[in-house]
């Protein structure tokens, strides 16, 4: 067995493969908060082996991480994560980093949008993420020739500026970027691809995501409500394809509002999205996303994309409280549009 050290504490990875979290899913146990972070501040350090991490991660997997552990891995990422506030307070929203590949990214364009009717909005991810390396916030903001690789520093500026802002992962979250070729080497999904979207670069005080199944928002809930980042609400939702692209249909929505969870469902065909999932597929997600992208903002483009663009607006500018209602916010949305202070979000961001 691996000992002990006085840098980290008593549970080096092989230890608690064999004392906790590695007897298979259905008899692992779960870790602590104080053995949770122990043992991530040994893996940002580069500390394990390489079999001992993958076996560690996969073992991770099986059993599924609790809040309690999320909470601890999040804290301590956060301990090298690089923040920069702006002076306006956004909504952080958490996509999954390694992207989408079949269906229109619309986040982009949702939160110009929701910018453009007076909510600032901040995105963030990193560069073809494992395991899909497939296309995120960065590439369509690349498509639309808006600067990507900028510091923290100058992404709070981004946001103050124009109203959106996008946070590099390499540069605010370098200890998760020195992981990527073990991540890569892995071939499936680790808890890193869970707690990197809950870095907050921006520091901000509401958080919108998505999920696949209720439990999973319930379980990010309690993940921020444990850990030290000091959240005021989160709004969650059934995301497209595990992004933060509503999914078209009878859809749950997950909201935490000053401690207190509640969900509810809503038929996105009342908002405007009376169409299929499948009607929001596209041949290349990067370029036809920033095309689009364009064309909705303009005013330019009608139909099931600028309706879904509409709502996942509403649903941002609903998650800050810049309404009452998502009907509301819908309304804001159209106005954003129509009166052409989305295209000048749009215009600022490619002027940056």
């Amino acid at each position: 067995m691996a000992q002990a050290t006085q840098e980290y504490g008593e549970w080096p990875l092989k230890r608690l493969m064999s004392e906790v979290v590695g007897s298979g899913h259905k008899s692992a146990d779960d870790m602590d908060y104080d053995q949770a972070a122990e043992a991530f501040r040994r893996i940002l350090d580069g500390e394990p082996d390489h079999t001992t991490l993958g076996a560690f991660w996969l073992a991770n997997r099986w059993k599924r991480n609790t809040a309690e552990e999320l909470a601890a891995l999040t804290d301590v990422m956060r301990e090298s994560v690089r923040t920069a506030e702006p002076d306006c307070d956004p909504v952080d929203c958490g996509a999954n980093y390694d992207g989408k590949h079949s269906s229109a990214l619309l986040g982009v364009a949702a939160g110009v949008v929701a910018a453009g009717a007076g909510t600032p909005v901040v995105t963030h991810s990193g560069d073809r993420v494992p395991t899909q390396k497939a296309t995120a916030y960065k590439h369509v903001l690349d498509a639309l020739d808006v600067r990507t690789e900028i510091s923290p520093e100058e992404s709070a500026e981004m946001v103050d500026e124009t109203g959106f802002g996008f946070y590099y992962q390499p540069e605010f979250n370098p200890g998760i970027g020195n992981l990527f070729e073990r991540r890569d080497n892995m071939g499936v999904r680790t808890f890193v691809n869970t707690i990197e979207t809950l870095a907050n670069p921006a520091n901000a005080d509401v958080h919108l995501g998505s999920f696949y199944h209720l439990p999973f928002a319930k379980r990010i809930v309690e993940t921020f409500d444990q850990s030290d980042q000091q959240l005021s609400r989160v709004l969650m939702f059934q995301g497209m394809e595990g992004y933060d692209d509503v999914r078209p249909g009878l859809t749950k929505v997950a909201e935490w509002d000053s401690g207190e969870f509640s969900d509810f469902e809503i038929e996105t065909g009342e908002y405007g999205m009376d169409f299929e999932s499948e009607d929001l597929e596209v041949e290349d997600v990067e370029s036809d996303s920033a095309r689009i992208t364009r064309e909705v903002v303009a005013g330019e483009r009608e139909g099931r994309f600028a309706d879904a663009v509409a709502l996942n607006a509403a649903l941002r500018i609903y998650a800050r409280g810049d309404c009452e209602s998502i009907d509301e916010g819908l309304d804001l949305a159209r106005e954003s549009i129509d009166d052409g202070s989305a295209e000048a979000v749009l215009s600022e961001l490619q002027a940056f």
